[in-house]
């Protein structure tokens, strides 16, 4: 209890001394925003780490029953909006046990768009691993990685901030492509 209350004065004399001071967007900096933004953050490093650890359930946890997602850049299509399930059901059929996956973010920027509505950017990093890649009939190697842009959109719902909109950019990629397109075994 004594930690907690030690955070709250840190966290409101910041807010004290920031209360003036514009974030990236221009909006004050309050003791609010400043644990809603790092709630968000928490977010989308733990659905990186859900992923990576193929725990579907936890992943799922983390967004509002539909998303608008668009990873066109990367597997060309149009932007859709489904169900959240869709999306899990997807990463987790590419994703399979032979697969491994690191996936890394930062830099992350939050403007809040009301109260209840947020979009977050940032830089991401992202390479699956296949061993049946590195056969010189798959292409001869086990490694695919990828660079970009995350954006996230968030609501705050009963639960609290979830994510209901997401895209990548990719900005670079190298490796084999039979690594990321081809489910795992």
């Amino acid at each position: 209890m004594k930690a907690l209350t030690a955070a709250t004065a840190l966290i409101a004399s910041a807010t004290i001394a920031l209360a003036d001071t514009p974030n990236l967007a221009g909006d004050p900096i309050t003791a609010e925003t400043l644990v809603d933004q790092a709630e968000m953050v928490r977010i989308a490093d733990a659905i990186d780490a859900g992923v990576d650890a193929k725990d579907w359930d936890l992943t799922r946890s983390f967004f509002t029953d539909e998303i608008t997602v668009d990873f066109t850049s990367l597997v060309g299509g149009e932007p859709a909006t489904i169900p959240a399930d869709a999306l899990i059901a997807g990463w987790s059929g590419n994703l399979t046990a032979e697969k491994t996956s690191f996936h890394l973010r930062g830099n992350h920027r939050v403007t809040f768009d009301g109260p209840d509505a947020a979009t977050m950017v940032s830089h991401g990093y992202a390479w699956n691993r296949m061993e049946s890649g590195a056969l010189p009939e798959n292409g001869g190697e086990a490694l695919w990685e990828v660079w970009g842009t995350y954006e996230h959109g968030f609501a705050r719902t009963e639960d609290g901030w979830k994510v209901n909109a997401m895209t990548f950019t990719a900005t670079a990629e190298r490796g084999n492509p039979f690594v990321r397109n081809t489910p795992g075994s």
